[in-house]
């Protein structure tokens, strides 16, 4: 009777581990849906509605000052430590290394290089609508500000909108953006959006940013996701070019070191074993050696030398034999060559 084994756990993880033979044919590239529009206008009218709300001293930066003289830093000073190093998961070096090795990881599996490229250019168009707006609006943080109940723009800060939080939001949603399938991408989109609710408050928190900057980091963040479908086709383009390039560096590098020093694989059997033999072949090349293909020698044992027989034997020896020295006797086999 057969019985087939049951799968562990521990074995589920190690068959996630190896390399898939080829790549997988579900890795689509999303597309820009009517739902998906509709929540890019959305995200731009509430990216334009909270920079009009500061710009214009509104409801908002009242309540950015009374978050201010709150102090929750000294009003729950047990956790600051604590907060300290949870905000680091909201700094773009860390984040970005950590999630490039999950990535990195995922390409070489998937025999593609589209997660790699997808970070790229999330991170290149992150720092550059966030630093832009950060440059142009320069508003000074809490700890910088010089008039209560001011908006604090346009005096050379860098803090409006949280880079952390749109760094969070980013590093941390392009998992659940690049999910194999729907549970997965659920449970990465609930994780992403705890950590980049937890960096945005812990900054506020830290009195590093006011309320309406993390706001504004959420919507920048979530707007950069929502719009990298319309940058796959240049992703896709990019992917291609870069395998190209790796194919011409290729048959570069076989054309140069084939022509210098060439390799000529001889196989020999012997005993029912392939052993594979290479022998160096120079550019000027020996008239009298093989040139190419693969060197077949004739299967059943190789002798060294050819057999001689007593009289060539006794005529080719150098030094006479000793009178108390055993005669030599026949070899019962030949030794093959390795």
């Amino acid at each position: 009777m057969r019985t087939e084994r049951t799968l562990t756990r521990l074995d589920r993880v190690f068959a996630r581990l190896d390399r898939e033979p080829e790549r997988p044919v579900q890795l689509g590239m999303p597309r820009m849906s009517r739902h998906r529009y509709v929540l890019v206008a959305a995200c731009l009218a509430c990216y334009a509605a909270i920079v009009w709300a500061v710009i214009t001293t509104s409801w908002l930066v009242r309540l950015d000052w009374q978050v201010m003289f709150f102090r929750p830093y000294q009003q729950w000073p047990e956790i600051h430590a604590w907060l300290d190093y949870y905000v680091v998961l909201g700094q773009r070096g860390p984040t970005a290394v950590m999630v490039a090795a999950w990535l990195g990881w995922r390409s070489w599996r998937q025999h593609t290089l589209r997660p790699l490229i997808t970070l790229a250019i999330a991170l290149l168009l992150l720092n550059v609508t966030v630093g832009a707006a950060k440059i142009g609006m320069g508003r000074l943080g809490p700890h910088y500000a010089t008039t209560i109940g001011s908006n604090e723009m346009w005096l050379g800060g860098d803090i409006f909108p949280s880079g952390h939080t749109a760094n969070a939001v980013v590093t941390w949603g392009i998992l659940a953006y690049l999910a194999a399938g729907p549970r997965a991408r659920r449970w990465l989109s609930a994780l992403s959006a705890v950590m980049s609710l937890g960096v945005g408050l812990t900054t506020v928190y830290l009195g590093t940013h006011w309320l309406s900057d993390v706001l504004l980091g959420w919507v920048a963040g979530v707007l950069i996701l929502l719009a990298l479908p319309l940058f796959e086709p240049l992703g896709a383009r990019a992917e291609r070019w870069l395998l190209e390039r790796r194919d011409m560096v290729w048959a570069r590098l076989v054309r140069r070191f084939g022509k210098d020093h060439a390799s000529v694989p001889v196989t020999s059997t012997s005993g029912g074993l392939s052993t594979l033999v290479r022998h160096p072949v120079t550019a000027g090349g020996d008239s009298g050696r093989h040139s190419g293909g693969p060197v077949l020698l004739p299967s059943g044992p190789h002798t060294a030398r050819p057999e001689r027989g007593p009289g060539a034997a006794s005529a080719g020896r150098r030094r006479p034999p000793h009178p108390d020295a055993p005669g030599r006797s026949k070899p019962s086999s030949a030794r093959p060559v390795a």
